[in-house]
């Protein structure tokens, strides 16, 4: 059976399956469960400076978007960082370390913008026997209004000093958590680097509203008739989040840098993505918040099948495979040609196909043939977009199939060339007009 432990900036822990800090790791209650359904560590839920408690809203803090079957597809929450006592939350995590020494503790901070906060919070930390720290620059809403959060992670000089005070006071391993907030993920990453990080995790949530009540006219989650933007997550934050962690895995000057993949992770599948791009492990939050503890018995155990199915020994089978076929636009292979192509036997006449690409790309599907509702591709008219692939509800009833080099293609009348070619060299670009 395919080895799934894990070793991430030196942090040991039985799999990849870290809970993100959020309201699942906000107690020892809490996360004690969490171990003992078979998660592989956790980011204890933010801790701020010694003082007052931060307040939360007494009232909802959560806004979401489901899909048509009511299935949870994104969660948008206002809730702020920890709001319990730090020598409180301190204790508890000295005690469950203690009580699970195999599995990984983290422990996420947020404290202002000063060095001397930074370089007084950490010895408190370390004391507990944490496995590391993850410096909290991403949230949102709330703290970000006092200067923290993703206020500092929008600003990579700020990354790169707060970094450093860090690395400068603690022996733990030092994790910097990101915010998509931000147009060119790399600079921040960048500069976490410069900083010293040991690794940097992605993405915290995305500023949204999510809704708007039509009876009040308030944004969701409503506060007395009042709402305000909070942080999104679930699984429609996946896509971003595999772009952005994508994006430092390719860079020259972040590759290398240990990556934990955070946003929307529900399925071993997506796990196996986010590996495949290059995280070194992965955070999870809404899906353990939809389905409770368990699932990681799901994502476990769906991970280890699919690696033994591929041959995979372990996860260093399968980080940043997929980093290399990353690419940019312009070096896409022109000379690559599909047409797509339904299968009779399992179209059940539905027309989802022709009215997509009748309506809004190439006119390339029949609707009737010889008087009968019949659906077929043009091949003189498709350009190979596959809509009709994403837009059918049965799966595999209509693929892509590549034409071989030397094939007519029917729509330009031209043969297929084996040769690779890519928009860099083509004679429509202007650079290479301008270079002729």
């Amino acid at each position: 059976m395919a080895d799934i432990s894990n070793t991430f900036v030196g942090i040991k822990s039985p799999n990849p399956f870290w809970l993100a800090s959020a309201p699942p790791t906000d107690k020892a209650y809490n996360v004690e469960r969490a171990f003992e359904a078979g998660w592989g560590g956790v980011v204890w839920k933010t801790l701020g400076e010694e003082g007052p408690p931060i307040v939360n809203v007494n009232g909802p803090r959560y806004g979401a978007i489901w899909g048509a079957d009511r299935r949870l597809l994104g969660l948008n929450n206002i809730e702020l960082i920890t709001d319990r006592d730090l020598y409180l939350n301190l204790r508890e995590i000295k005690e469950v370390k203690a009580k699970w020494p195999d599995r990984a503790m983290i422990v996420s901070l947020m404290v202002p913008c000063e060095e001397q906060a930074w370089k007084g919070i950490l010895p408190l930390v370390e004391e507990t026997g944490a496995d590391g720290i993850e410096l909290n620059f991403g949230c949102p809403h709330g703290m970000s209004e006092r200067g923290m959060g993703s206020a500092v992670g929008q600003v990579p000089e700020y990354i790169e000093m707060v970094t450093r005070w860090c690395k400068q006071t603690t022996r733990m391993p030092v994790i910097v958590k990101l915010t998509p907030n931000i147009s060119d993920i790399r600079y921040p990453a960048r500069a976490a680097k410069a900083g010293g990080a040991d690794a940097v995790s992605l993405i915290n949530t995305v500023s949204s509203i999510v809704s708007v009540n039509l009876d009040d006219f308030s944004p969701e989650p409503s506060i007395d008739g009042k709402g305000s933007h909070g942080g999104y997550c679930g699984p429609a934050v996946k896509p971003i989040a595999l772009n952005m962690v994508a994006e430092i895995s390719r860079d020259e000057e972040t590759a290398g840098l240990p990556i934990s993949g955070i946003g929307g992770i529900t399925t071993w599948r997506d796990a196996a993505e986010f590996l495949a791009l290059g995280a070194g492990n992965v955070q999870v939050c809404t899906a353990a918040m939809t389905y409770g503890f368990k699932i990681v018995e799901e994502m476990t155990a769906g991970l280890e099948a699919w690696m033994d199915s591929k041959g995979h020994k372990t996860l260093d089978d399968v980080i940043g495979r997929a980093t290399p076929n990353v690419t940019d636009w312009q070096y896409l292979n022109l000379n690559f040609i599909t047409k797509a192509k339904i299968n009779q036997d399992t179209c059940i006449k539905c027309g989802r196909c022709h009215i997509a690409c009748e309506d809004t790309s190439h006119q390339a599907i029949t609707s009737m043939v010889d008087g009968a509702r019949h659906f077929e591709v043009i091949d003189e008219e498709c350009v190979g977009c596959n809509l009709c692939v994403n837009v059918c509800p049965v799966e595999n009833c209509i693929t892509m199939e590549q034409l071989p080099a030397g094939a007519v293609d029917t729509r330009t009348g031209k043969k297929v060339d084996k040769k690779y070619a890519n928009w860099t060299e083509h004679p429509n670009n202007p650079s290479v007009v301008a270079a002729e």
